[in-house]
């Protein structure tokens, strides 16, 4: 005899959809977050959602909440371990789920310091690869040459200088619109969160896309994209994808040479020629100090590498 189908426990209470959905929306509202971020924290916050359903045996609800104790959340971490969740995903995703329930603590006046009190596991923090100076120059060099029409080479290199030469995200390069040309002395970008920076721009990243702009057949119109493909349209982000790993396959470059290792390149070589952690923060447009310490790593490493290698004793 065929065993009755479990209820669908993954369905949330009512009440505990609109909780997360209301929760969702102070985050992006109050916090910056951004888009990625929020659709990252519901996937978390349904994941754990969801297993308290099977833990429980019946929906999670607000007012179930307030029995959460310190067992039931290492129960679902070791859940998600089982799963293959790895430490780094598994601590990010436990910050989401202690964020909502402080607020659903402080919202609906119960205690969960007990639930809250849950270390989250401890993970070595992966340093960015960036590029050397040589490296990116002849990454440079190589995009250059690397396409037989024109001006698909010089806007592959526009882009390309952009990224090591302004610290810009591939999605901040490829959004800039013909409005934004000429550049000034600096370029206002809008980065993670709408979170919006001025970047200064050099010389060269300028002559750069005024010699991609020169050669491009596309007329330059302030409501359309400044980069465009070959049929008109924005150009995507997988083209330069493409472009780098044909580069980094001529040149013998590791897998770790990809467009956004040129933005750690930025950092890393700023922060070596003697810039200072937080101004590269604002540069890099990082919520969170924090996040710009890793390059502290990088170069900590490479004075390491750099010691061990020349040292008579070493």
């Amino acid at each position: 005899m065929t065993a009755p189908a479990a209820p669908d426990l993954l369905a949330l209470a009512p009440a505990m959809s609109h909780a997360l959905a209301r929760w969702l929306e102070v985050e992006a509202a109050t916090r910056d977050r951004s888009p990625h971020t929020i659709t990252a924290y519901r996937a978390d916050l349904l994941a754990f959602l969801a297993f308290l359903g099977g833990h429980h045996g019946q929906a999670a609800t607000p007012k179930s909440l307030a029995d959460l104790r310190q067992t039931d959340m290492r129960a679902f971490a070791a859940a998600e371990r089982a799963r293959g969740l790895g430490a780094r995903s598994l601590a990010r995703r436990q910050s989401a789920v202690r964020s909502f329930l402080r607020w659903m603590s402080d919202r609906e006046g119960y205690d969960l310091s007990a639930a809250l009190s849950t270390r989250s596991p401890k993970y070595t923090r992966s340093l960015p690869r960036p590029l050397t100076p040589d490296q990116a120059q002849d990454t440079l060099d190589m995009v250059a040459v690397g396409h037989d029409t024109p001006w698909v080479a010089a806007r592959d290199t526009a882009v390309m200088t952009l990224l090591w030469g302004c610290g810009l995200r591939i999605s901040e390069a490829l959004n800039l619109n013909g409005a934004d040309w000429p550049f000034r002395d600096s370029l206002t970008i809008t980065g993670k969160g709408e979170r919006q920076r001025h970047v200064p721009v050099l010389p060269v990243a300028r002559a750069a896309v005024a010699d991609y702009l020169h050669q491009c057949p596309w007329p330059l119109a302030p409501d359309q994209p400044l980069f465009r493909g070959v049929r008109g349209g924005r150009l995507s982000s997988g083209i330069i994808d493409s472009v780098m790993r044909n580069a980094r396959a001529a040149l013998g470059l590791p897998p770790t040479a990809t467009p956004h290792a040129l933005r750690h390149s930025f950092a890393t070589h700023l922060l070596a020629a003697g810039g200072d952690l937080r101004t590269i923060q604002e540069l890099l447009g990082h919520a969170s100090l924090s996040t710009t310490q890793v390059y502290t790593g990088v170069d900590d490493a490479h004075l390491m590498a750099v010691y061990q290698a020349a040292h008579p004793r070493g």
